[in-house]
């Protein structure tokens, strides 16, 4: 019987759907702060059938969530429409990674999931795991510690405060094309290639920089919205995995049960 797994991010709420031996599809729904647990719960059920999972199916389900209002808001709607218990990792499932955050209660979990995860993913003795999300975060594994790491904008955050900020520019879809770096010759080209070219050198830059700082081996992994479409643009990128966070998820379930 699978498990529900629940990632609670500022921009969406992703669904996993998994088994021992690994995850089985994925799904997602915007992040809706006045969203009540029937609200919630009938989305999730209306949408579990075309996952080819019943509501009945469900064994455990397991959350992480940097949107701590809504923790009710699903924790109820889980029982109510799938008739079991939703713990929240890590309080209620615990993260084997020792937390050198100076004030560790202030890491989010999503980012203390992904770095078990990369660190599980790979033997090198330190992680460096990129997550391109609301924000861009670079988060810093040596051998079982969560170093800490860096927060910096996110690419879609940018581009929709300065699109905000200003009447003539317009909404542009991000898109690295071909990979080769060209000069815009319109206000849409010109606000993709820097986006995507200063991001990607942003990545370039700032991971470059940790890799000397932890020395040694260090193997750079990428997550999140944008990994698939930067990595051929980023060397320093060795491996994208898009459902990393899901994935930690999975593997802290099992451990948990």
């Amino acid at each position: 019987m699978p498990a529900l797994l629940i990632d609670i991010g500022n921009t969406n709420i992703k669904f996993g759907l998994a088994e021992r031996h690994g995850l089985l599809s994925s799904f997602a729904l915007p992040t809706d702060r006045s969203a009540t647990p029937d609200s919630l719960g009938l989305a999730v059920a209306q949408a579990l059938p075309f996952h080819g999972c019943r509501t009945t199916d469900i064994e455990a389900a397991v959350a992480s969530s940097v949107v701590p209002p809504l923790n009710p808001v699903i924790e109820q709607a889980v029982s109510r429409y799938l008739g079991v218990r939703l713990r929240f990792v890590p309080t209620d499932i615990p993260i084997p990674l020792k937390n050198l955050y100076g004030r560790p209660h202030e890491v989010g979990a999503d980012r203390l999931v992904t770095a078990f995860a990369g660190r599980r993913a790979v033997g090198a003795t330190s992680v460096i795991v990129v997550d391109f999300g609301t924000a861009t975060n670079f988060d810093c594994v040596q051998d079982d510690a969560f170093l800490g790491g860096l927060i910096c904008p996110g690419m879609m955050t940018s581009l929709s405060g300065l699109v905000s900020k200003t009447a003539k520019l317009p909404h542009v879809a991000l898109d690295p094309g071909n990979g080769a770096l060209s000069i815009g010759r319109s206000t849409t080209d010109c606000i993709n290639q820097g986006f995507v070219f200063g991001f990607a050198d942003m990545v370039q830059g700032v991971t470059a920089r940790l890799k000397a700082h932890l020395g040694g081996d260090v193997h750079v992994l990428a997550t999140g919205g944008f990994a698939e479409k930067l990595a051929p643009i980023c060397p320093v990128i060795r491996d994208v995995r898009p459902e990393l966070l899901l994935e930690g998820l999975r593997q802290l379930w099992l451990a948990a049960r």
